[in-house]
């Protein structure tokens, strides 16, 4: 045999190897295998997974060897399509479980070599749907929800750091880690279900820093949603001072549309930099009361800016639309009678759509009105800013007419609604700046008369 022949034989046999391995995937996953100094790595997998729920799933002598494998490696670039968290891989719903809710199972052994007397953690998942419990070597670790009741109360999955048992005095430790995560019904999706970003283990002092890093993402992907909040709040007290100034001009909707606004973006901040507020009271305040009433308030704070006539058909126009958007939202959201037909849950959707664009029409129209009966610059300017806000509170509509949703400038995720917020808010500061010019110009020209 020449040592060409023996080359290709080699060359054969390696591929032969690599066409076959995919086909051992039932096969016990490998002990995955670490060596740290003082660094970090991502718990990649491969992982076994299984849909359902069973406490004995945590157990290190159970045997996952029929589960399926799931490889949580991302794409180069990858990031999640919100704030822009690194890592990011698809959920359960695009690896054969599409349309599945409720609790899965994640299960892996490494053994990590490490330096005698090392103190080791992990980073939690830092993007999960929608909520879970670490266990490792059987025991649980910790938990980003309250898993007390029937159904567990999910909360934002923020970074979290798990102090992991010391090492053997060899230096080399092998864990059981098992995540048990459970699926909200309220975030099923197309790309949705349990892990999307893997965990991380490492020594306690690098892990400490890669959560500070964690940390600071998270905040700047939220921290506009803080901010905007606070200048809808402060452009809310402008307008109680042109109302303090006895004018002839109605500004209390305006007033209560910049305060309800307000309650909008703070919540979701709230939701993802907290455990004030959960899930499903985050849904209920979000998509029941407050989008319903923004729509309310606003549509009503144009036709008093523009200074239209009141028909009193618009009042009650607004008026059922409003409640009837309250009643459908409420009956269509996942966690009210759970029980009822998928065609129901699809009607009041349906519903709930053919309100909001009945909404829409209406600010449009009345947006319309308020340029045509007046073609000063003061009126164009507030045509534009009522524009912008209306891209905030018609957010799904523009998605459904494919205007992107989302910009990662700088690698952090920025929100189409927060720039049109963000514009708005300027543009607001200055209409109201005009108007209590316009006012105290004519109070003092009336003053001059008079004297």
């Amino acid at each position: 045999m020449t040592r060409r022949s023996g080359l290709l034989i080699s060359i054969y046999m390696l591929m032969a190897l690599m066409l076959w391995s995919p086909l051992a995937s039932t096969e016990p996953a490998p002990n995955a295998r670490i060596t740290l100094g003082h660094s970090t790595i991502a718990i990649n997998g491969p992982w076994r997974f299984h849909v359902g729920d069973d406490q004995r799933w945590s157990s290190p002598d159970f045997d996952d060897s029929a589960w399926e494998t799931v490889d949580l490696t991302p794409a180069p670039g990858a990031h999640d399509g919100d704030v822009g968290l690194p890592g990011y891989v698809s959920g359960w719903s695009r690896r054969g479980h599409a349309g599945y809710t409720g609790y899965a199972w994640y299960r892996i052994r490494v053994t990590v070599d490490s330096d005698k007397g090392t103190p080791l953690a992990l980073a939690g998942p830092t993007l999960v749907d929608s909520t879970y419990q670490l266990y490792v070597d059987g025991k649980l670790l910790g938990e980003t929800g309250e898993f007390s009741g029937t159904v567990p109360t999910v909360f934002g999955v923020r970074p979290r750091v798990f102090p992991l048992p010391a090492s053997s005095p060899a230096g080399a430790q092998t864990y059981v880690i098992a995540f048990r995560v459970w699926m909200d019904p309220l975030d099923a999706g197309e790309d949705n279900g349990g892990i999307h970003v893997a965990p991380t283990i490492g020594d306690a002092d690098g892990i400490d820093r890669l959560h500070q890093v964690q940390w600071l993402q998270t905040f700047k992907g939220y921290v506009v949603d803080a901010i905007e909040p606070i200048a809808f709040v402060l452009l809310a007290l402008m307008v109680l001072a042109l109302i303090a100034s006895r004018t002839n001009d109605a500004h209390c909707w305006l007033v209560v549309a910049l305060v309800l606004l307000a309650l909008l973006r703070v919540n979701q901040v709230l939701f993802y930099w907290t455990d004030v507020v959960s899930l499903r009271s985050y849904d209920m305040a979000t998509a029941v009361l407050l989008k319903p009433l923004n729509l309310a308030a606003w549509t009503l704070a144009w036709r008093d800016w523009f200074r239209l006539s009141r028909p009193s058909w618009l009042r009650y126009v607004i008026s059922v639309l409003t409640v009837s958007y309250v009643v459908l939202a409420f009956m269509g959201r996942p966690w009210f009678a759970p029980e009822a037909t998928h065609g129901l849950k699809a009607a009041t959707d349906i519903l709930v759509e053919g309100v909001r664009l009945t909404f829409a029409a209406l600010y449009l129209w009345i947006i319309g009105l308020g340029v045509t009966r007046s073609a000063k610059p003061s009126t164009c300017l507030a045509a534009l800013s009522a524009m912008l806000v209306g891209v905030g509170l018609f957010a799904p509509e523009l998605s459904t007419l494919g205007v992107p949703g989302i910009w990662f400038p700088f690698g952090v995720g920025v929100s189409r609604s927060q720039y049109a917020y963000a514009a708005f808010i300027a543009l607001m500061f200055l209409l109201i700046l005009m108007r209590s010019v316009g006012y105290a110009r004519r109070k003092l020209n009336a003053a001059c008369v008079s004297g």
